[in-house]
């Protein structure tokens, strides 16, 4: 079964085992609607077997993008401490349905980035939400990674079935993973 990953575990909440979740998905039904889901560590190399889980209930903590969930077996702080960092999948076939111009944020993942005159620049790595969504973007040249904010002043095209995104970068925000690294040396040195 194809699962989709719509969040990750970044914290225990409270004594009695929930689990803060940060959202990479739109809907909110996917983090309050009891029924199975399946947990996965994240990170690099190999990806260990998706574990069943069942979510038991869930709630969007008040005036924030974070969800607080229970997972049937989960008792505890430290039960819940140990799932810190873990992916929250669903299957991909429970994909709610779009309106015309609406697009599953995580289908971004993979896609090339292209500059207004259609050079390539690098490859969307990852969707981070940080209260707006921010494109991780792992630049091709340098192999550096960018975060672009995904609106449509900066992204103004997605071109899902041809498997890119266009961007209008403003002024400096190519160079931001240059002054990165050069600041980072720079602190080194000190």
């Amino acid at each position: 079964m194809e699962l989709l990953v719509v969040g990750r575990i970044v914290a225990a909440q409270g004594l009695a085992g929930e689990l803060r979740v940060n959202p990479m998905s739109d809907f909110p039904e996917r983090f309050t609607q009891p029924g199975p889901r399946w947990l996965r560590r994240a990170g690099a190399g190999a990806q260990p077997e998706p574990q069943a889980v069942t979510l038991t209930h869930g709630r969007q903590l008040p005036g924030k993008s974070l969800f607080v969930i229970r997972l049937e077996g989960i008792h505890s702080r430290n039960a819940a401490e140990a799932l810190v960092g873990q992916e929250l999948l669903v299957p991909a076939t429970d994909r709610p349905k779009l309106a015309p111009g609406e697009i599953h944020l995580l289908d971004l993942v993979g896609l090339e980035v292209r500059l207004g005159d259609g050079s390539a620049i690098g490859t969307v790595k990852d969707l981070i939400h940080a209260g707006n969504d921010l494109l991780e973007v792992e630049l091709s040249a340098t192999g550096k990674t960018l975060w672009i904010p995904f609106v449509e002043a900066i992204v103004p095209q997605v071109e899902l079935e041809q498997g890119w995104v266009g961007i209008t970068p403003p002024p400096g925000l190519l160079e931001l993973a240059d002054g990165a690294d050069e600041r980072a040396q720079g602190s080194d040195q000190g």
